[in-house]
Parts: structure tokens; C-alpha cells; sequence
């Protein structure tokens, strides 16, 4: 199935897939080790390896898309599904990230809710897969607040989280 991924607008973000564009906000985002923390990544060095993140994100079965600011139109983060396998129960895994500077306003939450939404509605998904590491405390209440399920036992070290479509509705 192919799906044209729209920006996404809400009261205080415009959410739009990242592209070769977008290379120098995507490295001065990525470079910041606060942001990658508890990301597969290690903060960018150069403007190429910010170019290979979107190149990535283009490239996989999924979409991601930049998290501006409406009021200062700035790269504060991203978001999108990655992953996205369409069989007898498609499903996909969600990622997101913020700068710094934006935590603990509801950003994400904000940010998240239509993605799920159109994950659900457009991309027809019957479930979404969250992994976080034990420590990201932040992500695993925005995690809850959204009414994902924790699945009991660890994988890798890594705490896995799953919302179905009728726990949504």
C-alpha cells in the first residue's frame, strides 16, 4: 500500500517528513547528545551523518516526520513509524525524540496523538510497538499517557510497549 504521509498540524506544531532539506536541522538537532541519549544513534558529528538519518527514515517502510515550532518555524524534533510491516496484523514501531529545551511542556503528547491517529485511520495499522530503555523515565510516562501496554519481561534490556487499535478508540 502506498500512502502520501501529509503534514500534520496541531495548536502549537506543524509536522512535516523530513527530507534532504531539512540536512542542517537535522544535524544541529542530532548533535545534541541529550537528544540521543537513549537512541541507537550517537550524536552527529558531521552534516553527513545528519544526511544518513534522513536518507534512513526515506528509505524504510515507515515515514518520519520534523517537529517544528509554529512560532519560530524551528526543527525541535521528530516523530514517525519505522518498521511498518503490512501482513495479517500490520504494525509498526514508533519513535520520537525532542530537544531539550521543549521537555516537559506536552509536546510530544501533542505531537503524537495525530500520528497514532493517522497510523490507526490511514495506515490501517491493528497495533504500534514502543521500545525504551529502562531508565528514560520521560518516555515511559508519555508512553502510559497514551495508554500503551508494557510487556512484562525485557527484551535486550529494553522495555517493550504496545498500543492496539481498540485501546485507542
Amino acid at each position: 500500500m502506498s500512502i502520501i504521509f501529509p503534514e500534520i498540524e496541531t495548536d502549537r506544531l506543524k509536522l512535516a517528513i523530513l527530507t534532504l532539506d531539512d540536512t542542517k536541522a537535522v544535524f544541529r538537532h542530532f548533535s545534541d547528545e541529550n537528544v540521543t541519549r537513549f537512541m541507537d544513534i550517537s550524536p552527529c558529528k558531521d552534516i553527513d551523518e545528519a544526511e544518513e538519518i534522513i536518507r534512513f527514515h526515506i528509505d524504510d517502510t515507515g515515514c518520519r516526520w520534523g517537529i517544528f515550532s509554529k512560532r519560530d518555524a524551528q526543527l525541535i524534533g521528530t516523530c514517525g513509524f519505522h518498521c511498518w510491516f503490512q501482513c495479517e496484523q500490520s504494525r509498526a514501531e514508533i519513535g520520537f525524540d525532542l530537544a531539550r529545551g521543549y521537555w516537559g511542556r506536552g509536546i510530544m503528547q501533542e505531537a503524537l496523538k495525530p500520528v497514532i491517529d493517522f497510523g490507526f485511520n490511514v495506515m490501517g495499522l491493528d497495533f504500534i510497538e514502543a521500545t525504551v530503555e529502562q531508565e528514560n523515565e520521560k518516555s515511559i510516562n508519555l508512553l502510559r499517557k497514551l495508554n500503551f501496554e508494557r510487556e512484562t519481561e525485557l527484551r535486550n534490556r529494553l522495555i517493550y510497549y504496545f498500543l492496539f487499535r481498540e485501546r485507542w478508540d
